[in-house]
């Protein structure tokens, strides 16, 4: 269970930090209903490919990708990977998809549209499960570089 896979990254991490399990928080509006919190707040993975690996950007759920400034980060366009792909290379199924307790190594990038916000809710491995993070913590457990890709 991808879940099963975060609890253990965090508890590597030596994070005491609770999984909150709801009905459904696979889209930005169901998880932003479900916490009660702005659509910004929570934090959406997003998992490219490019010419040479797959990468993963967080970025505030109100803001959408620039393909422009994708481009100008990473020399291609932004092409997402097909469902399958996504749980052989995170572990993690679509609505679930997260930073943490990756299946494989990839590189994770944070858009400065994070920064509006003192906490932000990434999901946790599962379309119905989030954690509340500070940005400073996420951008720590997750080793991420800042780069401006959001519209």
């Amino acid at each position: 269970m991808s879940v099963e896979l975060v609890k253990e990254f965090l508890k590597e991490n030596k994070q005491d930090i609770e999984i909150l399990t709801f009905e459904d928080t696979s889209t930005v509006a169901k998880a932003a209903e479900s916490l009660k919190v702005t659509p910004g707040e929570i934090a959406k993975s997003l998992l490219f490919k490019t010419k040479e690996q797959f990468v993963m950007i967080l970025m505030a759920g109100d803001k959408r990708l620039d393909n422009r400034k994708f481009k100008g980060v990473f020399a291609t366009k932004a092409k997402m990977p097909e469902a399958e792909e996504v749980i052989s290379v995170t572990g993690h199924p679509v609505g679930g998809v997260c930073p943490f307790g990756l299946k494989k190594p990839i590189p994770v990038y944070l858009d400065y549209s994070l920064q509006a916000y003192t906490h932000v809710f990434p999901a946790a491995g599962e379309p119905n499960t989030a954690i509340k993070l500070t940005v400073d913590a996420l951008q720590e457990l997750t080793c991420g570089q800042w780069i401006d890709v959001a519209q």
